[in-house]
């Protein structure tokens, strides 16, 4: 693969700085570990808040000549994440004498809504937070399960109330996440939240979950997508829509790709940060990534594989392999979006706790 040579600019003391280089060669491309080692370098071209040493980008350079991109470790991540809510939690408690408290309300029984639920379970009793499952059957009628939403809103012991998704068709779902109480919404999804989220100083009570969970990545990854153009493929309410909206409030240019996009793969190779969450294997191509961009990859696909125990792979909407050869950053499947979606989900559940004791 041949890397065309990086413009630059000269900084003060005369060598290059890397904030002044094509941003895909700026340091938030490099892991964290990276970022700290290069700022040890106090005179080799520093600029601004960058902690990458210009003796650094050919090493850089190297490393996407070699199809080596930085991975953006969600497991890692969201493990940090939950440190810093176990000390909320255990805060919260010293102060109340209660912890928070989570409802997941399950419909059905999908395997794969059910593996979600356990796996949220799990690491809310992890933090320290009360976790409360109620599961319903398929057969459960639209007004018992709005029934249970209203006595939840009025328990006091329940800060945060999640409804995992999908609901039966029947079942309509907006209605549902609509009878949540907006200051229980753990899942940020009713229009309340939404909507504040559209607002350009919008106050929401809740996040929702995946998006925040990607901008959480960029932040310690040290991507600033300030001035980026940044293309999001899918445009579902629960992923694509409010991670446009994020990106907005992060002053990105943003595009929002679907299925009727002219030229899907035309709109991939402008894209600085690209964040595909639509649902279908392994569509978006290495040759359709810029170099140097930030691929976030949020879809989770099951393809056969009969050398796998399982008989089938987990894969993402990103062919990886490819991807990677010509990326800066990019996310695993699994272990990419997946745990952070989980951590910023008890985070709504914390803040929703704490913000019900001080306001009335």
């Amino acid at each position: 693969m041949n890397v065309a040579p990086w413009p630059a600019a000269q900084s003060a003391c005369g060598t290059v700085c890397p904030q002044h280089v094509v941003w895909q060669t700026r340091p938030a491309q490099l892991s964290p570990a990276r970022a700290r080692h290069c700022f040890r370098y106090k005179g080799g071209g520093i600029c601004g808040i960058w902690s990458l040493c210009c003796l650094q980008l050919p090493r850089l350079q190297r490393r996407i000549a070699r199809g080596s991109a930085g991975i953006m470790d969600g497991k890692e991540t969201a493990a940090q994440v939950r440190e810093d809510i176990k000390e909320r939690v255990i805060t919260f408690r010293e102060k109340y004498g209660s912890v928070p408290g989570l409802a997941v309300v399950l419909v059905g029984e999908r395997p794969d809504s059910q593996s979600y639920v356990r796996g949220k379970a799990k690491v809310a009793t992890e933090v320290g937070c009360c976790i409360l499952n109620i599961n319903f059957p398929d057969s459960v009628s639209e007004s018992e399960l709005l029934g249970k939403i209203a006595e939840l809103n009025s328990d006091p012991s329940v800060h945060g109330i999640l409804v995992q998704l999908p609901l039966p068709e029947r079942i309509n779902e907006q209605r549902v996440l609509d009878a949540i109480d907006m200051r229980k919404d753990a899942d940020g999804l009713s229009a309340f939240n939404l909507g504040q989220l559209s607002r350009p100083f919008g106050q929401t009570f809740a996040t929702p979950c995946t998006p925040a969970g990607c901008m959480e990545l960029l932040r310690r990854y040290h991507v600033d997508v300030a001035g980026k153009e940044c293309v999001i493929l899918g445009r579902s309410a629960i992923v694509g829509m409010p991670m446009a909206l994020l990106m907005v409030r992060a002053n990105a240019s943003v595009r929002v790709c679907h299925r009727f996009t002219a030229d899907l793969a035309r709109a991939c190779s402008e894209a600085d940060v690209l964040v595909a969450a639509v649902g279908q294997p392994e569509l978006v191509k290495g040759e359709w990534i810029k170099l140097g961009a930030v691929v976030i990859d949020v879809g989770i696909n099951r393809v056969s594989d009969s050398t796998r125990k399982r008989g089938y792979r987990l894969v993402g909407d990103v062919h990886f392999d490819s991807a990677k050869e010509r990326a800066s950053l990019i996310t695993p499947v699994p272990g990419g979006v997946g745990p952070m979606t989980v951590a910023m989900l008890l985070q709504n559940t914390v803040s929703l706790a704490e913000r019900s004791m001080t306001e009335p």
